[in-house]
């Protein structure tokens, strides 16, 4: 399961009981062992899905290997839908045919399905959770 999914609820609840910690010293070493267990964590999961995808690209069959390039395209040919076709069409049913419906737009999950495909969801969410984002 995806550690950048648990943050938003992790973090807060780390650091209120980081700030139940009276000696200031103590608090720092547990916030650092704290960060430093998250950043393994990150690590590790990533390394994991690296190991996931050479063995799923790999393999012989199309429906374990192919998976990944078919929802790849899929995805870049609703992109081309939502910011080429779509416009041209709409520009083009209101010139010849003003009467027909416009077509539906993807725009609202077009973005979560994308950055879930180029894998930039979550990892610099801990970084803004921690004021450490430049």
């Amino acid at each position: 399961m995806a550690l950048a999914a648990f943050l938003p609820v992790l973090g807060p609840l780390v650091d209120k009981i980081l700030d139940l910690i009276p000696d200031p010293n103590a608090r720092a070493r547990a916030e650092a062992e704290y960060q430093s267990a998250l950043l393994a964590a990150v690590v590790q999961e990533s390394a994991d899905n690296r190991e996931i995808n050479k063995t799923e690209a790999a393999h012989d069959s199309v429906f374990v290997s192919g998976w990944r390039p078919f929802i790849g395209w899929i995805c870049g040919l609703a992109v081309a839908f939502q910011y080429l076709v779509r416009p041209f069409w709409i520009w083009a049913a209101a010139v010849w045919f003003p009467d027909a419906p416009v077509p539906p737009g993807l725009d609202g999950v077009l973005w979560e399905l994308m950055f879930g495909m180029l894998g930039i969801g979550g990892l610099r969410t801990v970084e803004k959770l921690k004021g450490k984002a430049g």
